[in-house]
């Protein structure tokens, strides 16, 4: 048994959007190098996409897959609940373990369930070391297949999560860089309004499932409120008169 006060680590490693070749070399030294791998699960139990590109490099035997309540939104106590329960999981695990990383898609710093594993497990293991291992996240990996430019010079860049709301979304579309939309799916129809309203949606595109089977990648502009796969993306360039080195 390892001494948990000194040489515990707990790493979050950023597999990637769901393309298991778009996992650093750093990110795979990683998942290799640890005792055990967690993954979330929903309490459905099906496979998820960290799960599914962790396998591509580390035995299902050393994966341990815990539950999180991930698309939880209204009931704050069975997210608490859920929350509480993998930090526990977790926490036993570096009592016997020396290392263990959490794989997460996209980013560890970047809207992941990381963010508050790491808390909890912090309160519950003192001296527990916690690293990060970024990932590429799901926004350059839409641009790299749609061919969008997310900044260019000066250009600001603003990422909005559209669980925030579709206000939220508008105030950004008003303003001039680029625009990032995240999860937002269930609220097509409303981002499709705010597009048009802005003025944004002809250079805008959007894409799902990128890398896997069932990739998904389209105009914004024949987005016709339908609901889409929850971990869509949205990018809206910014507006842009086409002269090389414009924003300079």
């Amino acid at each position: 048994m390892p001494d948990v006060m000194s040489s515990s680590r707990l790493i979050g490693v950023g597999v990637g959007p769901g393309d298991p070749e778009l996992v650093t070399v750093k990110g795979v030294n990683a998942l290799r190098a640890a005792d055990v791998v967690v993954v979330p699960v929903m309490d459905t139990g099906e496979r998820g996409r960290a799960e599914a590109t962790v396998l591509h490099y580390v035995p299902q035997e050393k994966v341990v897959r815990v539950v999180f309540a991930l698309n939880e939104r209204t009931d704050h106590g069975r997210r608490e609940a859920a929350w509480d329960a993998a930090g526990d999981r977790v926490a036993e695990l570096l009592r016997v373990h020396g290392s263990v990383a959490f794989a997460t898609i996209g980013d560890p710093n970047v809207y992941s369930t990381f963010t508050y594993l790491a808390h909890t497990v912090g309160a519950l293991v003192p001296g527990v070391v916690v690293e990060t291992v970024p990932g590429i996240t799901a926004m350059q990996d839409l641009a790299a297949r749609s061919g969008a430019v997310l900044t260019e010079g000066t250009e600001p860049l603003t990422l909005v999560p559209v669980t925030a709301g579709a206000a939220v979304l508008k105030d950004a579309l008003n303003g001039p860089g680029t625009v990032v939309a995240y999860k937002f799916g269930r609220q097509a129809a409303e981002v499709a309004e705010a597009l048009r309203e802005t003025g944004r949606i002809e250079d805008a595109v959007w894409g799902s499932a990128l890398g896997l089977d069932g990739e998904s990648i389209r105009s914004a502009a024949e987005l016709d409120g339908a609901p889409l796969p929850y971990l869509s993306t949205l990018i809206a360039p910014a507006r842009r008169d086409g002269t090389r080195g414009g924003k300079l």
